[in-house]
């Protein structure tokens, strides 16, 4: 049988290429991205994260062995570390403090992937809630690794660009996948078919994240 991470990064290969291309990613890129428009991503990037870890900590909950449950426990504790980072670096940058980013509401598309990510983590089975955890780790990396191989070695997002495109975090996407092909293997036919809608999804969520914060997409209300 065709390992699901095989089957699902084909499935979504288009969603894929829209995101590795979109506005966003392709300034990010070239250093032409405006820092604002950074600014915003990264303010509902520091948002997302903790809601991430909490997704990553319910995974642990339902992780069916102790190995598991180590992973993902550490992957929730180094999404909130990361977060933490931002605060440290990016946020110093950028002039935005505690109480700017408390003060700042999720935007529409951060809102939406957070209350679903927690909703399927809450409420799904473990194998769903890899597959809605997945491209979140696997497009990121993928991206990072594009940008990387295009950027000059002065882009003023190089620190954005060195973590995702990093070995770490490819230890870290690798570690993801194993877990989630090892949790499809025994899935029946629905319980596979479940994790594919929910890949899918959040790969969409991923493309509407980024797109939000480029062209600034806020509450109408």
């Amino acid at each position: 049988m065709t390992r699901f991470s095989e089957e699902a990064w084909a499935r979504n290969l288009a969603a894929y290429e829209a995101i590795r291309t979109m506005p966003f990613n392709a300034e990010l890129a070239a250093g032409t991205l405006s820092a604002e428009r950074f600014r915003r991503y990264i303010v509902q990037d520091a948002h997302y994260l903790i809601g991430f870890g909490r997704a990553l900590a319910l995974a642990a909950a339902k992780a069916p062995d102790p190995d598991r449950i180590v992973q993902f426990a550490r992957g929730a504790e180094t999404a909130i570390v990361v977060e933490r980072a931002l605060h440290g670096g990016f946020f110093k940058t950028y002039g935005i403090d505690a109480a700017t980013f408390a003060a700042t509401s999720l935007s529409p598309a951060c809102d939406h992937y957070v209350s679903w990510l927690l909703a399927a983590a809450y409420a799904e089975p473990y194998e769903v809630v890899l597959g809605a955890l997945l491209p979140c780790f696997w497009i990121y990396a993928e991206v990072g690794r594009d940008i990387f191989s295009k950027s000059a070695a002065d882009n003023p997002y190089r620190a954005w660009i060195d973590t995702y495109a990093g070995e770490e975090f490819a230890q870290a996407v690798a570690a993801m996948i194993a877990a989630t092909d090892e949790a499809a293997e025994g899935a029946s036919p629905a319980l596979r078919a479940r994790m594919h809608r929910a890949y899918a999804r959040a790969t969409q969520l991923e493309y509407l994240f980024w797109d939000g914060a480029y062209r600034d997409v806020a509450w109408p209300v």
